[in-house]
């Protein structure tokens, strides 16, 4: 495999995995906003709904876009965001086992926003329509 191919499988593998897994962690959380259970953190002081809503937001519906390939970019951005709050404010005082995860995710979604899709994705579908 040239280096360009290796390239675009890590790109993948990196959105099955940062899409993918994340949606185990949204999905109980859209679920909540969906019976309209409000309980949950307020670590911005916005409020629990909104910081739920934000919450089901990132981590369900950018996990999705992530995970096929669209516009990773920039739903990486909420997805970081996500996971620095979660590391650095909800996990703030724990210990570095209880933010590893979460870091580890703000890495992944790092080098996403960086490297982009890839060449197995829905942005890259669209882009050869357009040529």
């Amino acid at each position: 495999m040239n280096m360009k191919t290796n390239f675009d499988l890590s790109a993948l593998f990196l959105r099955i995995i940062g899409g993918g897994f994340m949606l185990a962690h949204g999905w109980p959380k859209l679920m909540k906003l969906i019976n309209g259970d409000f309980k949950f953190a307020n670590p911005l002081g916005l409020g629990p709904e909104i910081s739920l809503g934000l919450t089901v937001f990132s981590e369900f519906f950018c996990a999705i876009l992530i995970l096929v390939g669209f516009k990773t970019k920039w739903a990486s951005i909420p997805l970081m965001i996500t996971m620095l709050v979660a590391a650095f404010i909800v996990h703030g005082p724990d210990p570095f086992q209880k933010k590893e995860l979460a870091l580890v995710y703000f890495l992944i979604y790092l080098a996403l926003f960086f490297t982009g899709s890839g060449k197995y994705s829905v942005d890259q579908q669209l882009g050869k329509q357009q040529n």
